[in-house]
């Protein structure tokens, strides 16, 4: 079947409007009023990229699956919680994708570092074969905190985004430890090091290394990520306002996690509603055209974004943000530790200065990708994952 296979929860809100509320509407650190900004809610949630299934695209592992429909809803959400962040880092939060408009290379550079193909960063290819050094066989699905753990290991091949990645364990994010991993002082390709040259086109997600001169970093943007768990089976609504004051930062990324049987990308709320991506479209694999260039509308969400109620959400989440300078991290801590004071709101996770002693974090360590420490603390997650089960299709 050539057309799109959608499920019943794309079916159900696919082209359901948003409400007429005088309830602002949050994407991503960004205040709308439903009134006077529908326009520029739309082209907001538009301009995310945005990772569905795919059939077609080459074997992973030059003999395995060809499709991840049915098993890869949260690898497709990890995907685009961190393009969020690549887009952050290359591009801003400002950026917007209009449909037909010519696009820096940066932004194809972004891109091409999720198609489905096995030397794309973070394609598909790439966190199914390093999920099995987590334990997970290809085609078998993960939880937030295993395709959080496998981002991180495959962020640390990406030399041109340069990111620091900190997964925060047991609840708890130490601030010592992040400054750390951000104020190494070595050499960083950066983006902002390198500015594009509109007639030098890079089509395949690796800009060459010759032309970019390496800059002395003070700090290495950071991607934090902080998997939760919010209750029992459902969420506890005590953690419902600190959640939605996660997506009122201007650091945020938004969250991965979802409802039993499926995985979505929330990047807002209105209301008592949350706003997501949902990965469960089957589209057909792309290839670039005879050009050289790539066809991105199907990346890119062009009708209205889907809706659930936030009690509907299962407790196992991951939590992200981006800091691109030390100014945004000591921003955003200071933004967790008024979020302590809003009446009603329970505190998600905790914010520390130094680590607790009772438990000790991959990061410090420096470990390498194919650390027995890692292994050990995802391990200490697998109960997490076992929450979510595969789509019946």
């Amino acid at each position: 079947m050539d057309a799109a296979t959608l499920t019943y929860d794309t079916l159900r809100f696919e082209y359901e409007d948003f409400p007429e509320t005088k309830e602002p509407v949050w994407i991503l650190g960004r205040k709308y009023s439903v009134f006077t900004e529908k326009e520029e809610i739309l082209l907001d949630v538009t301009s995310r990229l945005w990772f569905t299934y795919r059939k077609n695209f080459p074997a992973i592992g030059g003999t395995g699956p060809t499709s991840d429909t049915g098993w890869g809803c949260m690898l497709r959400c990890g995907q685009m919680i961190f393009a969020q962040a690549l887009v952050c880092r290359h591009l801003g939060r400002d950026w917007r994708w209009i449909k037909g408009k010519r696009q820096m290379d940066n932004y194809f550079n972004v891109l091409n570092a999720f198609i489905d193909k096995k030397d794309s960063y973070y394609s598909i290819h790439q966190i199914a074969q390093m999920g099995v050094g987590e334990g997970k066989s290809i085609g078998q699905w993960y939880g937030p905190n295993t395709v959080a753990q496998v981002l991180k290991k495959l962020a640390a091949f990406d030399t041109w985004s340069s990111l620091a990645v900190h997964i925060a364990m047991d609840n708890t994010v130490v601030m010592e430890e992040i400054r750390r991993l951000c104020q190494s002082n070595f050499p960083c390709a950066g983006a902002a090091a390198c500015p594009a040259v509109e007639s030098d086109v890079l089509y395949n997600g690796y800009p060459e290394e010759a032309g970019v001169r390496d800059r002395l970093s003070l700090w290495k943007p950071l991607v934090l990520l902080i998997p939760l768990r919010l209750g029992l089976t459902e969420i506890n609504e005590a953690y419902i306002e600190t959640l939605k004051h996660c997506f009122m930062m201007p650091q945020s990324l938004g969250v991965i996690g979802g409802k039993p049987n499926s995985a979505h990308y929330f990047i807002g709320y209105v209301g008592e509603e949350l706003i997501y991506l949902d990965p469960h479209t089957t589209q057909p694999a792309v290839e670039p055209n005879d050009s050289g260039c790539l066809p991105d509308e199907s990346f890119h969400c062009q009708h209205p974004p889907c809706r659930m109620s936030i009690a509907e959400l299962d407790p196992s989440i991951a939590v992200g943000f981006f800091c691109n300078t030390e100014e945004d991290f000591n921003n955003w801590c200071q933004q967790i530790r008024k979020l302590s004071l809003v009446r009603g709101a329970l505190p998600m996770f905790e914010l520390v200065e130094r680590q607790p002693s009772h438990f000790s974090n991959p990061d410090v360590l420096n470990l390498t990708s194919d650390s027995s420490d890692a292994d050990r603390l995802e391990r200490f997650f697998d109960s997490e994952d076992e929450d979510f089960e595969i789509l019946s299709l």
